[in-house]
């Protein structure tokens, strides 16, 4: 991999533009927001999800923005999450644009006195597209690599 030795200040807003995209998408997702969520995609997105990231083919397959409710909605069977999103990598070709970035997601449920924490380590396999100057996601691939879930204590 190489990284460029200096970068024109369009690219380092669009650079800027694209990380908060990807930070947006975790503020969302951790307050429920599933509206808001959506509106960080094109209208015409797909959403894959690979709950094993070594399988060939998606978990699930979505396919529009429209089509993204359930999926946020169902962050609501959480008792709370924190989405920790690590190091990324982008590559800008003028209005498009593909990443890849990290994210250690908890996922805490509650059930009675049962206390269950389940950590997910995530990659997003991202294509971006610049659309009226706002960065969009025009695909998100959600890649799974490892989950541990364990008790948790109050």
């Amino acid at each position: 991999m190489t990284f460029p030795v200096s970068i024109s200040l369009e690219e380092a807003a669009d650079r800027l533009a694209i990380r908060q995209l990807i930070d947006a998408y975790a503020h969302c997702a951790d307050r429920r927001d599933a509206k808001g969520q959506m509106a960080l995609f094109a209208t015409n997105t797909v959403f894959e999800v690979y709950m094993d990231s070594r399988a060939p083919e998606p978990t699930q397959k979505l396919s529009g923005r429209d089509a993204l409710a359930p999926v946020f909605d169902n962050l609501n069977s959480y008792h709370a999450t924190t989405h920790f999103n690590g190091q990324s990598t982008i590559q800008i070709d003028g209005v498009a644009a593909t990443g890849e970035s990290y994210c250690i997601a908890h996922h805490l449920t509650v059930e009675g006195e049962k206390r269950t924490l389940m950590v997910a380590s995530i990659r997003y396999l991202d294509k971006f597209a610049k659309q009226d100057g706002a960065w969009l996601f025009a695909e998100r691939k959600l890649m799974v690599d490892w989950t541990d879930t364990r008790g948790s204590v109050a």
